[in-house]
Parts: structure tokens; C-alpha cells; sequence
């Protein structure tokens, strides 16, 4: 029987499938599957009958075999447009997003038509490699997810959580895979974004502290669009101000409480850095010591309101 990886969150085995896609054959996927249900849903399944529980796990079973068939690719036949602009969304960030990145989502409302204008603009051009740059692509995609995070919480609000709009199995029927953006007639959720492209695309760790999903313990929420031209100044940046964000990382010279997020994503800071210690070193202004003990902090999802 093959070994399995420890499964914890819906973060942990969607890596792992990605990463091991070329070695995967039904068998495994089925124990792996198995494994991840067991341990993330064995509570929940307990009081569902066997037929149900059976349902669920073979629709799982097919969904991962068609995400480890099919990656996300650019679409070859559509009309190729320049890059687009961001100043609309620079300018709702600086008007509503305050200093510490929790975000005004009333504000936003009001400013609802400005909003959909940019989202219109967005739908409006699908990066190409023609005409868009590596950067412009990039960052393109950066402001894609947090802009339409923002339009999910601004349709849904008031919300305790992103998590309460739309709840079910990770990766296959949660908030995150509602497919309700549309560029250039191309279908999009938010997983197919930051998984499917960014991550895929680009293998940079910096991603994880632009992207935000609207919740406590996400990196903040830059009061600026990324932009081509400084987007490796904006990345680091935004990587800087997460690791010493004393709130979602509490490092010390004894111990280091980090943000789930290294835990969860540790195979891309490895990739990047040789290891999260290592990586997290490279931007915090404390180091972490080789004997010093790394734990990680429980996520909270709770929304990232600036209330009034």
C-alpha cells in the first residue's frame, strides 16, 4: 500500500496532488482521498448515512482526477487586447483600504458602480503573451483575485466570513470554487486563480502575502493595486510587512508562531528558500535561530471589516 501523506487542511493534499500528479494512478488518488475525508470531515460524516458519504467521496474522486488531467491554460482563440489599466482599483484601495489592511467594505458599497466599472475593465482584456508582459500578466491576476474577493463580500454583505457565503468540500463546491468571473468569456473561480495560474505560472511564495481572501489572518490588503512596474518592489513589500505583522506572525529570539499559511503552502517557501525558516529570514527583523521552535497559529476566518 502506498505511503500517504498527513492531510490536515484543504490547502495540504490539493499541493500534494499537484505536485505528484505524473505518479498519481487511481489507487492512490482513492486512499489519498480517503485519508483527507477521514481526517477533515470525520465529525460531519458520522451523522450522514453510507450512501450519501459514498456519493460525495466518488464526486471527489472524479473532480481530482480531472484537475490532475487538466491544468489551466491561457485560451488561444480569443481576440488578443493590450494590458489593461488599474487606477480605478488603486484609487478604491487608497480610499478604503485603511493603514493595518482591513477594509471598508461599506465604503465599497457606495462606491459599488465605480467597482463593477473596474471588474467590467478586467472582464474586458484576458492576458495574452503577445501583448503583455510577465508583469502585466501577473499583476493583472493578483488585482483579478483580490478585486472580485472584494466583490463577493460586497454582494454578500454584512457577513461574518467569505467562508459562510457559500459552505461545502474544499476545492470542490466552497466559496472559493464559484465560478462567477468571466474574462473574455472564459470561466474562472478564485482556486482556478490563485492555484491554477499564479502559483502554476509564476512559482513564487511572495504570492501568498498578495493575494488576501478577505479574513483576519490573511496578509493585509494593499491600499494600492500591484503594478507591472514596481510589482517586485510591491511583493516584497507585502511579504516584509506580513512576516512582521505581530498579529499574524509572532516571532521571537525563543519561538516562532507562525501564520498558518507557511504551514499550509511550506512546499513552495522550500521551493523558493530551501525551507520556511530560511525564507521567513529573508524578511523578517528577527531572525529565527536553527534550535528556535516553529509552530503555527490558528487561522482566523472571521472578515476583514473596518467597521464604522
Amino acid at each position: 500500500m502506498p505511503r500517504l501523506p498527513q492531510v490536515n487542511n484543504r490547502f495540504s493534499w490539493i499541493n500534494y496532488i499537484h505536485k505528484n500528479t505524473t505518479e498519481l494512478n487511481i489507487g492512490r488518488l482513492r486512499l489519498l482521498i480517503r485519508n483527507c475525508f477521514s481526517k477533515l470531515y470525520e465529525s460531519q460524516f458520522n451523522k450522514i448515512n453510507t450512501m450519501f458519504r459514498h456519493f460525495l467521496f466518488a464526486s471527489a474522486l472524479l473532480f481530482m482526477l480531472v484537475i490532475s488531467a487538466c491544468g489551466i491554460k491561457y485560451p488561444k482563440n480569443i481576440e488578443e487586447k493590450p494590458p489593461v489599466s488599474h487606477e480605478i482599483w488603486d484609487g478604491l484601495l487608497k480610499k478604503h483600504v485603511t493603514s493595518i489592511g482591513f477594509v471598508d467594505y461599506q465604503g465599497m458599497i457606495r462606491d459599488s458602480a465605480r467597482l463593477n466599472e473596474y471588474l467590467h475593465i478586467l472582464s474586458s482584456a484576458h492576458p495574452n503573451k503577445k501583448l503583455w508582459s510577465k508583469d502585466e500578466q501577473m499583476a493583472y491576476w493578483i488585482n483579478v483575485y483580490n478585486a472580485f474577493t472584494v466583490k463577493l463580500i460586497v454582494d454578500n454583505y454584512p457577513v461574518a466570513s467569505i467562508k459562510d457565503i457559500k459552505k461545502g468540500i474544499p476545492f470542490v463546491n466552497t466559496v472559493w470554487d464559484i465560478k462567477f468571473i468571466n474574462i473574455q468569456g472564459q470561466q474562472y473561480d478564485l482556486n482556478n486563480i490563485e492555484h491554477g495560474i499564479l502559483r502554476k505560472f509564476w512559482k513564487d511564495a511572495r504570492i501568498h502575502a498578495a493575494v488576501n481572501c478577505a479574513s483576519y489572518s490573511c496578509p493585509r490588503l494593499r491600499d494600492e493595486a500591484f503594478v507591472a512596474k514596481r510589482l517586485d518592489e510591491q511583493l516584497d513589500d507585502s511579504m516584509r510587512k506580513f512576516v512582521n505583522d505581530p498579529v499574524r506572525n509572532k516571532i521571537t529570539a525563543e519561538k516562532a508562531a507562525l501564520s498558518s499559511i507557511f504551514n499550509w503552502f511550506k512546499g513552495d517557501f522550500k521551493r523558493d528558500a530551501g525551507s520556511v525558516r530560511k525564507f521567513v529570514n529573508q524578511y523578517s527583523t528577527i531572525k529565527i535561530g536553527e534550535k528556535t521552535e516553529i509552530t503555527y497559529l490558528d487561522y482566523d476566518w472571521s472578515l476583514n471589516d473596518a467597521k464604522e
